[in-house]
This record gives C-alpha cells, structure tokens and sequence, in this order.
C-alpha cells in the first residue's frame, strides 16, 4: 500500500512539471526555452546569475533544438524564447505566439571532419560547394534530423547546392537524430562530417579528430534571436518579467556580459544587439 501510494505520488509530481506555469505567477523566476548550443557552450552558465543577481529573478532553462523550443512555447510551456532560426520565428509572431523579435548576438556555423580530409572540404568556394564535394565523395556525413536551428541551417545549405539526401536514400548520409554534441561526436568515430555551431563545436570535440574545415561567410553566420511569448495566447506567461529579461539581454550591461564569455580562450559569441 505504502509504495503504491509513493508511487503514484511520484506520477502525479512527474505530470505537475510538465503543465504550464498556471499558478506559478507568483514565483520570481521565467522559463526561458532555448537552444543546446546557448546550454553546451556554458553562455548561460556564465552569463544568467549576473542577471539573477542584478535582477532577483531566476531564469530557469529548456534546452533543446530551436524546433522544439518553438512547439514548447506554442503549447505555452515558456516565458521567453532564445532561437537561431529566422524563418521559424517569424512565422512563430505572425502566427501571434510571439510579441516580437530581438536579434541579440550572433556567432557562426562550422563544417568540421575527420583531418584527412577525403572530400577536399578544406578547398571548396563556398559553404554549399563543401556539401557538394561531401555528396560527390559519398562522405559519411552527420545530420541531426532534430528540426533545430542547425539542422534547419544544414537543409537549406543542401538546397543551396541543389541536393536534397536524406536518410535510407544516401547510405553516407546519417540521422543523428540528436543534439549536437552527440553528432560530433558519432563524426569523431566515423570518420564523418558535420555542421556545427562553433561553441558547441568548442565546447565538446578534439580538434586534433574532428578539426574545422570550412568556415566564414554569410551563409554560416548564425544568428540568435528573443521573443517574449505573447500572453493572449497563454494568460499565465509572464511576460513583463520576461520583457525585463530581454530589455536586460539588450542592454550595455547584458550586451558586454555576452562579448565577455569565453570558453579555451576564444570568444564566442558577438553582441549586435537590435541589428543583424
């Protein structure tokens, strides 16, 4: 009896955490749906006490792709968003989910592979002539297929080329099917190649195993965005709190905390703050 009761105790706490914040507006703190790569470069690590503490409020996080940060906030589970992919969060305020976007910082896309380098990545012209010579050389290569900011940033890199692999179809091309610390690492093992964001890529691989082979140009910058979510949609979203955060994240404070965080060394992360 005992343990059925703790049992089912623990199925009603587990179900709690998943339902929106109703009846939560008292408590200080905001759930801000993110990105792995804003979580694994170790930003928020850094870079959320200093607003904790000027501003008494927590800001807890969800890190997961930008795909799923998007369907989590249309369900209401989230105060405030941080995302890298333009199109989606457009459609995401047009829909009227989103009260508007604030482009805040900006780092860059990589193609990373094994240092032999097969395809010859290390002499294309451009971002989708590497895919190109991936695809002629039947590379293995590592997609996510996880709807994030970077998957999405690799599809239209194929399309740029005018390819369109796809898992089972491309024996060479693989689906992860995960974040992106997993992908670099499964490339390390294979031999393969991927596209990362540069803090993640920082963060988690062995340059000397997985080095960079194709970087720069506009086609690889990346791009991060904040969007409150609006509160006629969800009532229980705090979206003052969550505007005070952005109002933050915008600022000369929030602005020089981000160009201050540096992981091995290397900065990464650019503030540009209303612009891009």
């Amino acid at each position: 009896m005992q343990k059925h009761f703790k049992k089912s105790l623990l199925t009603v706490l587990a179900g709690l955490l998943l339902l929106p914040q109703v009846g939560l507006a008292g408590e200080n703190f905001i759930l801000l749906q993110s990105t792995t790569s804003t979580q694994n470069s170790g930003l928020f690590d850094f870079l959320l006490p200093r607003y904790s503490a000027a501003s008494g409020v927590e800001v807890r996080v969800v890190a997961v792709g930008t795909g799923q940060a998007l369907r989590n906030a249309r369900e209401g589970n989230g105060d405030v968003l941080m995302v890298h992919a333009k199109d989606a969060e457009e459609q995401f305020i047009a829909e009227g989910f989103g009260l508007h976007r604030y482009p805040v910082m900006f780092n860059d896309f990589v193609i990373v592979g094994p240092p032999a380098d097969p395809a010859g990545v290390h002499q294309a012209a451009s971002a989708p002539d590497a895919l190109t010579r991936i695809a002629a050389a039947q590379a293995n290569f590592l997609t996510r297929g996880d709807d994030s900011g970077t998957h999405k940033r690799e599809r239209a890199l194929w399309a740029q080329a005018s390819l369109h692999p796809a898992p089972g179809e491309a024996p060479w091309y693989k689906d992860v099917g995960s974040g992106m610390g997993r992908a670099l690492q499964i490339a390390a093992e294979i031999s393969g190649y991927t596209l990362s964001d540069r803090g993640t890529w920082v963060a988690v691989a062995d340059p000397a195993r997985l080095p960079v082979l194709f970087e720069g140009g506009a086609a690889l910058r990346n791009q991060y965005s904040l969007i409150v979510v609006n509160p006629e949609r969800h009532p229980h979203v705090k979206a003052a709190a969550a505007q005070a955060f952005v109002d933050w994240m915008l600022s000369a404070d929030g602005q020089q905390t981000i160009a201050e965080f540096r992981l091995n060394g290397q900065q990464l992360f650019y503030p540009n703050a209303g612009r891009e």
